[in-house]
């Protein structure tokens, strides 16, 4: 099955789906990228654990109980007990694990030195707090600092966005790219939930042009080799943050259009 929006899936950001779908994109992003490159670079995925809340689907397991209660025959009046009141809702929890994200890293062949960084935001960049956003922006900062190209990718709508000196135009999704000679400045791409994914560049040393990463075509490909449309019900609302009005209204024709509700 094809994707059935022009641009970004709001389902694949799940939280049980997009460990996946963040490391397919990684992958096919490196590959596409390192197609383009020539002999003096090259294109490396670097994998990184970060913790995550996922809600993990319920599984028949076995566990051992801290305390187990026993009848005791010998001691068994008959009395009659009280009748115990059925919880009105059960909910899964939500389970801190640890997860696997990569990076890519373009790097110069000969001396291995860093070029340019290619972050695709996880849950874990972006949720607020010292070990989450605040941890992912003391790395920025360095970076900014360095010589090194830092291209950030945001298809995750909830969270903590990265910080810029000005306020952001409203837009589910971005895309920022620092250039290390352009600095302080950073160029953004504002993509909306009905918008085709941007093409974007990626910079090499000078005077050497820069690479063009087609995301619309990679998040295409990755969905159709992943089937993820097997594991989505679209007939549920996206997950969180909520949408606008106008977003909820187009998702749904969009969906009823592609034969999906």
């Amino acid at each position: 099955m094809e994707l059935p929006f022009p641009g970004m899936d709001p389902y694949l950001e799940l939280p049980t789906l997009w460990p996946d779908v963040h490391a397919r994109i990684i992958s096919a992003m490196c590959d596409a990228i390192q197609e383009q490159l020539g002999p003096n670079y090259v294109a490396l995925i670097t994998p990184y654990i970060a913790l995550e809340s996922i809600e993990i689907a319920p599984t028949r397991q076995v566990f051992v109980p801290d305390v187990g209660v026993f009848r005791d025959e010998s001691t068994d009046t008959g009395t009659s007990t009280a009748t115990i009141t059925p919880a009105p809702l059960t909910i899964p929890v939500s389970i801190t694990v640890p997860t696997r994200y990569a990076r890519i890293e373009i790097r110069s062949v000969l001396q291995q030195t860093l070029i340019t960084a290619i972050e695709l935001l996880s849950p874990a960049n972006k949720r607020p707090g010292p070990d989450g956003a605040d941890a992912y922006e003391k790395k920025r900062q360095e970076l900014f600092t360095s010589n090194v190209h830092l291209l950030e990718i945001d298809l995750l709508r909830a969270g903590v966005r990265p910080q810029l000196a000005r306020p952001l135009p409203p837009a589910a999704y971005y895309a920022f790219l620092s250039r290390a000679y352009r600095r302080p400045l950073v160029e953004v791409w504002p993509i909306a939930l009905s918008d085709p994914l941007p093409v974007l560049p990626v910079p090499l040393v000078y005077p050497d042009p820069d690479v063009a990463l087609d995301l619309g075509t990679i998040l295409r490909q990755v969905y159709r080799r992943a089937h993820y449309e097997r594991v989505i019900d679209y007939r549920a609302d996206p997950p969180p943050p909520p949408l606008s009005p106008d977003e909820m209204a187009w998702l749904d024709q969009q969906l009823r259009t592609q034969g999906l509700r």
